[in-house]
């Protein structure tokens, strides 16, 4: 009897062993829970067996218990890397034969894939709550798939340009012909962004040109200003309503000329038309400065970035100064974590021993705190599990020991007997 009382003790401290080299081999896996082997002992008795002369039979493995206690936090400083401190599990979509399942993970390293899903190192999906534009959850919170929009907005080609000009009046007049590639035939120039139909980016140019100061019969120079303003679409200069002739009174203030309609030539289409409103110009001495200047076109956005506030909203910007609320991120909980059940790759499922899943939101009764840029290590301790290691070895010779010895009493009650 003691030969197998033994055996169950190496098959004990085998497991032990099993479990304390799973442990230190994922040391460094992320997200990582430990594991410790729980064992009882076996006792062979009925109801008439005297207690006081009972012997034990050996001992089975009771539970491989999960550990559930927080793993070390390491800064990362990428948005979509997330971390709970505290209570609670993500929820990810996994991919499967039969259909997508909901699993759990303490792993919070997160991407953008190639569909603009929010996805972890396999492909599972992020799930996050459905959100209204100012970040709230409605009615009781649907589960969506994360993903980000590749454009933002509408795009609206340019039709105003508004330019608050200061002209130096003391700059020196030129009667030369304008040509935009020499600097000595313009006096100031100015350079604005503008948008066509589809959103694309253009350069609306304007050149500024000081006419000769006007002598009147006595010979005396008029203290008023002529100027010539010499627009350029891209490369092309208007078919109508261009170059644009101002004028300013000695005081520097603008007399005629605010602003004309340009038609700028479109290659297989009508001329576009771009009001350009000077009104507000002056021209004193003083140097050149632009002191307004509005468009009223609008890009279509690119996505520029993501990022994700510690109450779990996930925000997408946008080159067009957009940010677009697109979910919040919901966590899981259970009433007994230890009896999840362990599917590899960092995914945890419900079992009947667990509870079924509590969702929730980060900074929530339940639900730690959501961090973001921020990884969960494992709270696996190498020094303890080492420990832990030696013990166990020692547990399997001391059995061995044992096992040999009732091998050796065996063998000489046979050599007896014969």
């Amino acid at each position: 009897m003691s030969f197998y009382t033994s055996l169950s003790g190496l098959q004990a401290a085998q497991t032990d062993m099993s479990t304390i080299s799973h442990n230190l081999a994922n040391v460094s896996t992320n997200g990582f829970k430990k594991s410790r082997s729980e064992f009882t002992d076996i006792m062979a008795s009925n109801f008439t067996s005297d207690p006081r002369r009972l012997v034990g039979s050996g001992t089975a493995l009771a539970q491989n218990k999960q550990m559930f206690g927080e793993g070390s936090l390491v800064t990362t400083g990428s948005s979509l890397d997330l971390a709970v401190a505290g209570d609670g599990f993500f929820a990810v979509k996994t991919p499967a034969a039969g259909g997508a399942t909901v699993a759990y993970t303490r792993n919070g390293t997160f991407a953008v894939d190639p569909n603009r899903y929010i996805t972890d190192a396999q492909g599972s999906r992020l799930q996050a709550y459905a959100v209204e534009t100012d970040g709230t959850v409605p009615g009781v919170g649907t589960l969506i798939d994360v993903q980000v929009p590749a454009t933002s907005g509408e795009a609206t080609a340019t039709s105003t340009v508004t330019i608050k000009a200061a002209l130096n009046a003391g700059a020196k007049g030129t009667d030369a012909e304008f040509s935009r590639s020499n600097p000595a035939t313009f006096t100031h120039s100015t350079s604005t962004t503008v948008y066509d139909a589809q959103g694309n980016a253009q350069t609306l140019t304007q050149y500024f040109v000081r006419k000769p100061d006007e002598t009147a019969g006595d010979g005396t120079v008029s203290k008023a200003t002529n100027w010539t303003v010499h627009s350029f679409l891209g490369e092309s200069a208007p078919e109508d309503g261009g170059p644009i002739e101002m004028a300013f009174d000695s005081d520097g203030n603008l007399v005629s000329g605010s602003g004309a309609a340009l038609k700028f030539p479109v290659a297989g289409g009508d001329p576009r038309t771009i009001t350009l409103d000077l009104a507000g110009a002056t021209a004193t001495k003083q140097p050149f400065a632009i002191t307004a200047r509005t468009q009223d076109g609008t890009a279509l956005g690119e996505f520029s970035g993501i990022a994700v506030d510690s109450a779990g909203v996930i925000m997408a910007s946008y080159s067009n100064g957009d940010a677009v609320k697109l979910g919040k991120v919901a966590l899981a909980n259970f009433v007994n974590p230890t009896g999840l059940r362990q599917n590899g790759g960092n995914y945890w499922s419900s079992t009947g021993l667990s509870g079924s899943a509590t969702m929730g939101s980060a900074n929530e009764n339940g639900f730690g705190k959501l961090m973001s840029g921020t990884v969960e290590g494992s709270n696996v301790d190498i020094t303890e599990e080492l420990v832990e290691l030696i013990s166990a070895q020692r547990n399997f010779q001391a059995n061995a020991k044992a096992l040999d010895t009732a091998s050796q009493i065996s063998q000489t009650i046979f050599n007896i007997r014969s």
